[in-house]
């Protein structure tokens, strides 16, 4: 088998590897895509703790090889889960760990761990009937977590980003209003104490641009007593916030991700029953298609942005 395994900073290579025999509670999986997630690219670009190192934990293939005690999965089924070095032909995975692809949904729809994480953050966000809606940040998850928003029956959400492209994509996706963060109408950022004490404002601002800037603006856009759910994935260094503007307002901060599998096998399963009934649709948002050999190119792509790109997957 063939895998991609990072080297040095920003220096992927391709192996050969012996075809692995899944041990008991193991399948074997033939990965027929692998989604490249922006929590690796930090540490492809900046460096991991020793090499080699092998990435890759959005994956989606076919079981080809059961372990002893596996009953409930057999060869030929379609599968996504929770497993990684998934830049690879083949890759182990513990078959608890799985679960199948409806028949209906194809493999970019079914990258079941940002998958899993966009229902959770979902699940952890009071969202009501009627609330108004502000979401910072448009990249895959963003874009993702606003057709889930759609759901609940928001009466309003306006879409913030930088990216001209991805505020247009926004609006076709349901949003009500999409702004560039320096256009932002006066009346949305609450940036005076006399505002934090009014009712102006948003109910609930997710922020999911992962970045300093974002979560100061969904700071500042969240209304009293609001709800502000941080959904991005912050690395590289700490970030600030506004901790007395916090207070004023009382609002309450929910941390959007969670760690525990169960929670997550539970999010996968409710959001591989959401694409397979059409209610959302993640694959749209795949933009951007790579071979196992052009994993570095991949990632720059997600550093750089070039036009149009959204999502990039691997497919080996």
């Amino acid at each position: 088998m063939r895998a991609s395994q990072l080297v040095a900073p920003q220096r992927s290579e391709m192996v050969d590897l012996p075809t692995p025999d899944p041990g008991p509670g193991e399948v074997l999986v033939r990965l027929g895509v692998c989604g490249v997630c922006a929590s690796e690219l930090h540490p492809w670009a900046d460096g991991v703790a020793s090499y080699p190192h092998r990435f890759g934990h959005e994956p989606a293939g076919v079981v080809v090889a059961v372990g002893p005690g596996v009953e409930r999965l057999r060869e030929g089924d379609r599968v996504t889960g929770l497993f990684n070095r998934a830049y690879a032909d083949l890759c182990l995975a513990d078959a608890t760990l799985l679960l199948p692809i409806p028949d209906d949904v194809a493999d970019e729809n079914a990258l079941g761990e940002p998958l899993a994480c966009l229902v959770n953050a979902q699940r952890r966000t009071p969202i009501e009937l009627a609330d108004r809606v502000a979401l910072v940040g448009l990249g895959y998850m963003g874009l993702g977590l606003l057709q889930l928003l759609k759901l609940r029956g928001p009466s309003r959400i306006v879409a913030i980003d930088v990216r001209e492209e991805t505020r247009q994509r926004a609006l076709a996706l349901g949003a009500d209003e999409a702004c560039h963060p320096a256009d932002l109408p006066p009346e949305y950022a609450l940036t005076e104490f006399r505002h934090w004490q009014s009712d102006r404002g948003f109910d609930v601002v997710v922020e999911a641009s992962g970045t300093q800037p974002g979560l100061d603006l969904a700071g500042k856009l969240v209304r009293a007593h609001g709800v502000l759910s941080i959904l991005g994935y912050h690395q590289g260094g700490p970030r600030q916030v506004d901790v007395g503007m916090w207070n004023w307002k009382a609002i309450d901060v929910v941390n959007a991700h969670v760690r525990r599998r169960a929670d997550l096998l539970e999010s996968m399963r409710i959001g591989l029953e959401l694409e397979a009934k059409g209610l959302i649709d993640l694959g749209s948002l795949v933009s951007h298609r790579y071979a196992l050999d052009e994993v570095d190119r991949a990632y720059a792509d997600l550093r750089d942005k070039p036009p149009g790109f959204v999502k990039a997957v691997i497919r080996p």
